[in-house]
């Protein structure tokens, strides 16, 4: 039976954040559950020949193309990046190579894979600590091991004992007590920082820092901070490294999401005489791993075949068939996302659970300052960012920041006068903090 979200509930749960755009959402639902039905197939020989059905959506910026990408992600717990296509270059020119794209994305499954494994061993690593703070206490070593073993008295028990419920309580946190600490080796080379050098310069960190001996330094520290140490050395003890990496690279292929944004900007044939002649290439290059290859990483090799690849770019001037044949063909699902209406800034202000009116009211809140926004002061607001978008260059929802730092500047610049009290955001509140400027259009271009 299928577990999961169906499409409909995982357009609810991205409507709760982003407003509009219900073709992208339903797109991207559908491509999840795919995922779903194809891991539901179980041994099924068809399974492996179901391939993502990779999306290209297509609209202006600030519209929420990288929010459903990234939200999407979020609800299913998958590994997810975003990059810029117009980062990489084809293979022979300086900057880096397409598939650093996937070595980020298994660094980002390897954090994810990390978290959950300190979270199962997190327990025993605290009661780990517990005990090596108890043999200092008792024998002023880090470790039973570092003085001659003796088998422990029965009064030596009954001091343990004594010293745990203190810990318990909380009596010896500020206690000093000399620990060992593993100090972190310096490479005895650094690479050069070099444009497209990164994934080098990371492994030979890396190789260098397994190379280096380990060093262990005598210190003092409180028995609070002595705890936050040992429990960390602990976790790492604990943790199954090879367990981890595998976890980690199954995840990146079975749920791995790369968001490539600014494709539009590789297109060629839309512009043709540019001197960027290696846009072609990077397509080229881009192309076996939608397709699916295999990209070696510092923790194994990564199959790429059931990477969800979901593409982005406003193509003002350029169309998705400037792209390569190949490529294109490799995005066979296109949705157009609309740009952002009066009514559409009302609701983004108004409706989400991370709106913008209820972050400010969060942030104000710790001093104090009760912020209230009426209907009629967030329809102005809205009305001011349409205003400024068909002024200046459109950029969406991304213009609502712009003005509401602006609208709320003189509150949290002098948030000591307005401490204690409730500051009411209405329609004559932002006409009077905004007309100067809307009114002057020559400084409102540079300011809003």
């Amino acid at each position: 039976m299928l577990t999961g979200l169906t499409p409909k509930e995982t357009v609810e749960k991205l409507d709760e954040f982003i407003i509009g755009q219900n073709d992208a959402k339903k797109s991207v639902a559908i491509a999840l559950r795919n995922r779903i039905r194809r891991k539901s197939l179980g041994e099924d020989p068809i399974q492996e020949e179901i391939h993502p059905k990779n999306i290209i959506m297509m609209g202006p910026t600030g519209v929420g193309k990288t929010e459903i990408a990234r939200r999407l992600a979020r609800l299913v717990d998958a590994p997810f990046i975003k990059v810029e296509a117009t980062k990489y270059t084809e293979v022979g020119y300086v900057g880096r190579d397409v598939e650093s794209m996937i070595r980020d994305l298994v660094n980002v499954a390897i954090k994810m894979a990390r978290k959950n494994q300190e979270e199962k061993v997190r327990e025993k690593a605290a009661q780990r600590a517990e005990e090596r703070i108890l043999d200092i206490l008792l024998t002023g070593a880090d470790k039973p091991s570092d003085k001659v073993s003796v088998l422990p008295s029965k009064d030596d028990e009954n001091i343990r004992e004594m010293f745990r419920k203190k810990l318990h309580m909380g009596t010896l946190e500020d206690k000093e007590i000399e620990i060992k600490s593993v100090a972190s080796s310096q490479p005895m080379m650094q690479i050069m920082a070099i444009p497209g050098m990164e994934d080098m310069e990371n492994q030979m960190q890396s190789v260098l820092g397994d190379l280096m001996p380990k060093k262990k330094s005598n210190k003092k520290v409180s028995i609070k901070d002595a705890r936050k140490i040992f429990t960390e050395e602990e976790t790492e003890h604990l943790i199954d490294q090879e367990k981890l990496k595998q976890e980690a690279i199954e995840n990146v292929e079975q749920n791995g999401i790369v968001f490539i944004d600014e494709i539009d900007k590789i297109s060629s044939r839309g512009s043709k005489g540019s001197p960027d002649v290696s846009r072609e290439g990077v397509q080229r290059d881009i192309l076996p791993i939608i397709e699916g290859s295999t990209v070696n990483t510092r923790y194994g090799s990564v199959k790429t075949d059931h990477i969800l690849f979901i593409a982005a770019g406003a193509f003002h001037m350029s169309s998705v068939s400037d792209l390569i044949p190949e490529l294109q063909g490799r995005f066979p699902i296109r949705v157009e996302l609309n740009s952002l209406t009066e009514e559409d800034y009302y609701s983004i202000l108004h409706n989400p659970k991370n709106a913008l009116t209820k972050q400010y009211q969060a942030l104000l809140s710790t001093e104090d300052i009760a912020l209230k926004f009426e209907k009629s002061g967030i329809r102005e607001i809205a009305k001011i960012v349409t205003i400024m978008n068909s002024r200046s260059e459109n950029i969406g929802a991304r213009r609502l920041h712009t003005v509401m730092e602006k609208l709320l500047e003189e509150v949290s610049f002098n948030s000591e006068k307005y401490t204690s009290m409730e500051v009411v955001i209405d329609e004559e509140y932002v006409k009077k903090q905004l007309d100067g400027v809307m009114k002057n259009e020559d400084l409102s271009r540079h300011i809003l």
